[in-house]
């Protein structure tokens, strides 16, 4: 909570104070968005009358950010649309500058954009992720100059945006990634009036001296000139974390077009940025006087960094594990969409979680989450969208060297960021006829070259491309141990084996799949038929869930039980790895993707420690148990209502807990203090081994750190009966609120024995004034789903009137229910 309340004061000052000064406004409300291309601009804007059915097509309201993708890239029965859609809005323009500019700000819409001004095409962009600009200027004023102007739109400005995110091969990222290439303005559109002479970029480079901890700002900037102005007056000022300003000057400077330098700044002792102690600086460059002044912050922070050639990683001369974590843009019910608070939510739940370092993967971000990764401590790898497919031609290239050095310059400032990423699986074919390592190599080191030469202050890197390892600074192979190869006790060999191979070595991907709910009694019987072979990449075919090698993402149960051995597994071991940089776990939250259709929710990746709309697994407490300091404590099986065994059977309880001991009570007994030990594998050993009693059962913790007690509690149902083949499935009601109701499936056998194991595919159904809560990309938010443990759930928002539920499965009796 206290980590909440200091992050939002310091993100709402600074996003305040950049929008005033900036005069942005975010353009969000009275949108039409059509899904599906026009003949024609025209379309978008000629006069229609009220009521006329040749009106046509229909456009719909919307409110920005927008996705076209929201609700169909998880649809698990048809492929998610990719083309031209539409977004059209009249605008009120009054830009209070005499002689100044009126700009369209994209923070992100994908893939492709064009912009228009009623008919007069005034923009366009290639890339689903940077950000840019259209200065739509000159068309406001052509059209204020036109009859219709006052006569059909009285005085307001028509603009139209199409997107597209078609298919095609020479756009990166590839539509083989293992992601939804979305399309729509799906971040934040800003109407933004500057003066003549306006800041486009700032940079500002602060660097530390290691040796005697002083520090320096070089200020330079590109400006926004269109009316070719020669000269101008600047102010830059420095002001430091708790608001005192530390130096200013003004200058007169002359404009002769490109980069111009504004002066540097010396720093004595500047307090230092860290991920326990983000403290950022604020850089303030005023262009320009009296009412013709525009005025630019960034927000910086002084750190100095090293990757040790053959160890560990190094922040402000100390070591640094890096505790990390991976991000898509993407969310239940939006995609990617996101508004700021959902943002703000996932990264608070993140740090809470112990996260210090992210992956930001495959894309640059919005410029919400570089602001949360400075403002929360979370040093950051973002990357470009080269993933994989193989290398295009010209115009390929092009666009990769376009977006690297966009998101170079947009997010330069940015303390958080220490690895510019250059690709990922660069090493996967699919895209072109041809496959040539050598080309890869060759654009590979133009993109490092580039890299350095627009930011020499940070390292470069990229994941499993074997034969390009020797090109960046940073170097992640693909180690899956004991999901995608091996079994998970290989992690350190494997990892120590792929350390030696290069100079500088950071292991981002690892974990595996869960659903969400499905629990096991003997989660790693997989592990039985998986030979320990020393390797644990990841192989064409992996994913597949149907032949090939033995493998647990193929063979395993898919349970939040075996998930949370294996992160408990490695999170030990990291513990006794004092060369180790660090890692990044995959990922943070389930997303979306085209290319997984099989699995339990079809269409998504599952290995997110959070699902899709940030409901929390299993696995994220064992993270939180290790990672931070904060007292907790969780008793595993939080979604799990029935264990099962027989009637003296012992079953392990498991507590993840980063307290010093904890005491477990079994129906109110107590079942005996264990003290933590991280390298007692599972549990860190605080595990218990007990009996219970057939039916009803409660266990709670009480674990001590210090002075501090924390505690947690669950029920649950033992069932001791042996269940034969599912036989009947049987709907109820769970709960009803606001509206929504609660549905619950069960599957028994014959004798009316619930199948506990059971993991049938069940598909909702729903008739009546009603509709279902589906296409969300969760365990009980889908309509097509994967059981777990012979139940699923599904919502069903109920509208005041009646409907009939119904839930079918292969072979069995379709179920109905009334509401």
């Amino acid at each position: 909570m206290v980590i909440r309340k200091i992050f939002t004061a310091l993100f709402l000052l600074g996003f305040t104070v950049q929008a005033v000064a900036q005069q942005k406004i975010r353009l969000s409300n009275n949108w039409e968005f059509l899904k599906q291309d026009l003949g024609g601009i025209w379309e978008a804007v000629r006069p229609v009358g009220k009521g006329n059915p040749e009106s046509v097509p229909l456009w719909q309201t919307v409110t920005l950010p927008h996705c076209v993708n929201a609700q169909d890239a998880v649809d698990p029965d048809v492929n998610y649309y990719q083309g031209p859609s539409w977004y059209r809005a009249q605008l009120d323009i009054s830009n209070p500058y005499a002689g100044g500019r009126t700009l369209l700000h994209f923070e992100g819409a994908g893939q492709k954009s064009d912009v228009y001004v009623y008919t007069t095409k005034v923009g366009s962009h290639t890339g689903g992720y940077d950000e840019w600009t259209v200065d739509i200027t000159d068309a406001v004023e052509a059209f204020r100059k036109t009859d219709v102007y006052q006569k059909q739109f009285k005085g307001k400005i028509p603009v139209s945006i199409r997107t597209d995110n078609s298919r095609d091969l020479e756009l990166i990222p590839s539509d083989l990634s293992d992601f939804n290439l979305y399309g729509g303005i799906y971040r934040y559109l800003n109407l933004v009036y500057t003066p003549q002479l306006s800041v486009q970029q700032l940079f500002a480079k602060a660097e530390v001296n290691a040796a005697n901890k002083n520090g320096t700002v070089q200020i330079s900037a590109d400006l926004y000139n269109p009316s070719g102005k020669t000269n101008t007056a600047v102010t830059v000022q420095l002001v430091d974390p708790k608001g005192k300003e530390v130096n200013r000057f003004t200058k007169n400077i002359n404009l002769t077009g490109g980069r111009t330098d504004l002066g540097t700044i010396q720093v004595t002792s500047p307090a230092l940025w860290s991920t326990e102690d983000p403290l950022l600086y604020t850089v303030r460059v005023t262009v320009g006087t009296g009412t013709d002044q525009a005025v630019h912050t960034e927000k910086i922070g002084f750190r100095y960094f090293e990757f040790v050639k053959k160890g560990p990683f190094m922040l402000n001369g100390k070591r640094l594990l890096l505790r990390g974590t991976h991000r898509h843009e993407d969310h239940a019910g939006v995609a990617q969409a996101m508004t700021d608070q959902m943002m703000r939510e996932e990264m608070v739940m993140m740090k809470e979680m112990g996260v210090n370092f992210i992956r930001l993967g495959h894309y640059q971000q919005s410029r919400t989450i570089l602001e949360l990764c400075d403002s929360l401590g979370i040093v950051v790898w973002e990357e470009i969208p080269w993933c994989r497919g193989g290398l295009g031609g010209d115009v390929y290239k092009e666009q990769a060297r376009r977006m690297l050095t966009n998101m170079i310059n947009q997010h330069y400032n940015h303390a958080s960021v220490i690895i510019w990423g250059l690709g990922n699986e660069n090493d996967w074919p699919g895209d072109f006829p041809e496959f040539d390592q050598q080309k890869i190599r060759a654009f590979m080191k133009e993109l490092n070259d580039l890299s350095h030469k627009l930011d020499p202050t940070r390292k470069t890197a990229i994941r499993r491309c074997d034969f390009c390892k020797d090109i960046v600074d940073v170097y992640s192979p693909s180690i899956w141990a004991g999901w995608y190869r091996g079994i998970y006790t290989e992690y350190k060999d494997v990892s120590r084996a792929e350390f030696e191979k290069v100079d500088h070595f950071l292991h981002v991907e690892w974990g595996g799949d869960s659903h969400a709910r499905r629990h096991s009694e003997n989660p790693d019987k997989a592990l039985q038929g998986i030979t320990a072979a020393k390797a644990a990449d990841e192989r064409a075919g992996d994913a597949s869930l149907f032949g090939g090698a033995a493998r647990v993402s193929k063979d395993g149960d898919w349970s939040e039980s075996y998930i949370c051995n294996l992160v408990d597994w490695h999170l030990k071991e990291q513990e006794t790895m004092p060369w180790l940089t660090g890692t990044a776990q995959w990922p943070f939250k389930d997303f979306s993707t085209p290319v997984r259709p099989d699995n339990p929710v079809p269409y998504m990746n599952q290995k997110g420690v959070v699902e899709r709309d940030l409901t929390k697994k299993e696995s994220y407490y064992v993270f939180q148990s290790y990672w931070t300091n904060t007292p907790m404590v969780h008793i595993y099986g939080h979604t799990m209502p029935v264990r099962w065994g027989d009637a003296d059977e012992e079953k392990m309880v498991k507590v993840y807990s980063n307290c010093d001991e904890a005491e477990l009570f079994l129906n109110g007994k107590s079942m005996g203090i264990k003290k933590r030990n991280s390298q007692d594998f599972p549990a860190a050993g605080l595990r218990w081994n007990l009996k219970f009693n057939a039916g009803n059962n409660t266990v709670r913790v009480v674990a001590r750190k210090g002075k501090v007690q924390v505690e947690d509690n669950v029920s649950f149902r033992y069932q001791t009966e042996k269940w034969a083949a599912p036989a009947k499935l049987v709907l109820e009601k769970l709960s009803e609120q606001d509206g929504i109701a609660t549905v619950q499936v069960k599957l028994f056998d014959a004798k009316g024995i619930q199948c506990l194991d059971a993991a049938n595919f069940v598909r909702f159904g729903l008739a009546g004034d009603g509709k279902l809560i589906d296409n969300q990309g969760t365990s009980s938010g889908s309509r097509y789903v994967q059981m777990y443990n012979g139940t699923a759930i599904i919502k069903v928002e109920l509208k005041g009137g009646k409907s009939v539920v119904s839930v079918a499965a292969d072979k069995l009796p379709t179920a109905f229910l009334n509401l």
